[in-house]
């Protein structure tokens, strides 16, 4: 009896694992998202400084 008292403690205990590892799996996910993310906006932001100098060069040379 007591063997089968020991077994049921360890199941909650896997299930706790597993739910433990998927929750630091979400939590990694989502830092990799936030990562991509603020890359993209990065890229962004440089493309969009990029067009400004752009514009900027070209009404500079129409001034001359």
């Amino acid at each position: 009896m007591s063997t089968f008292v020991g077994r049921s403690n360890e199941i909650p205990s896997m299930f706790e694992n597993v739910v433990q590892d998927r929750i630091q799996t979400l939590h990694r996910e989502a830092e990799e998202q936030r990562l991509v993310t603020q890359i993209l906006r990065v890229r962004r932001a440089r493309r969009g400084a990029e067009r400004a100098s752009a514009r900027l060069r070209r009404a500079l040379l129409r001034m001359n």
